[in-house]
């Protein structure tokens, strides 16, 4: 396969399947929303659009607005990271021989086995053999990574995994509609109940508070207008705030799953 990997999303999983791809030499491309929704902003190349760039464990990233940046920043190592949902701009700057969908929308939505020579989905949602070539399970646990190219993933439980006892409280989520504003940072060490933002309506300002003792392992951008039930922020019991610059054990995981389906596309 020759061309473009594109990688559809840019959160932490994704990140660490770009990270596991490049480490082998593949190019590639990745695509989000103009607006991205990423928690763990600090390890998720989606940074890049809002900042312009961003350098996570070494692989730069930096946000592409023609398509001329596309093929240019690519040429140099670097992730081109383009708001293209359709893949417009991508398909006009290079054939594209392979397409992962890491956005993990639990849902096929606009992806398709037709799209690329070879199509990777992770998570549940997808059915290989149907919707793309490979799915790589993306729940916690023995199968982890693995990639699966007949059938589906483990269905979506609905519940964070538990960390140290905590499982859904430390996963915090819009109470209610409106603009978030956070006087806490990425890595900081916060105590149970205090005050990390505010969620302004045009009728009310709604606190946002820690659960529990813990480092703020991730929170959407400063500024944005979330939904009630979006997941706005990640508190982690395990206190250690250099990890928030680390690229997850289960993101490089489901990136090592996707490396494994490149390499064996590519086996005579």
């Amino acid at each position: 396969m020759s061309g473009l990997c594109v990688v559809r999303g840019g959160g932490d999983l994704a990140t660490g399947v770009v990270w596991r791809l490049r480490r082998i030499g593949v190019p590639v491309v990745v695509t989000e929303l103009a607006h991205p929704r990423a928690i763990r902003r600090t390890v998720a190349l989606s940074t890049a659009v809002d900042n312009g760039s961003v350098v996570v464990e070494g692989l730069e990233a930096v946000h592409a607005v023609t398509t001329d940046d596309i093929a240019g920043i690519a040429a140099t190592g670097r992730i081109p990271v383009v708001v293209d949902p359709d893949l417009t701009q991508v398909r006009a700057a290079s054939p594209i021989s392979t397409v992962v969908d890491a956005r993990l929308a639990k849902h096929v939505g606009d992806t398709s086995i037709d799209m690329a020579d070879l199509v990777v989905a992770l998570g549940p949602g997808f059915t290989a053999g149907r919707d793309c070539h490979a799915v790589i399970e993306t729940q916690r646990g023995h199968r982890l990574g693995r990639v699966i190219w007949e059938g589906s993933a483990i269905a979506n439980t609905g519940r964070p995994a538990p960390i140290d006892g905590h499982g859904e409280d430390r996963v915090l989520r819009a109470a209610v509609e409106g603009t978030v504003s956070w006087s806490c940072s990425i890595g900081d060490v916060v105590s149970s109940g205090t005050e990390l933002g505010v969620i302004s309506t045009p009728d009310q300002i709604n606190p946002i508070t820690a659960p529990f003792t813990g480092v703020v392992r991730g929170a959407i951008a400063d500024g944005f207008h979330v939904w009630t039930g979006l997941k706005i922020a990640d508190i982690d019991p395990r206190c250690e705030p250099s990890a928030c610059w680390e690229i997850s054990d289960k993101a490089l995981a489901i990136g090592g799953g996707v490396v494994e389906a490149v390499m064996a596309r590519r086996a005579p």
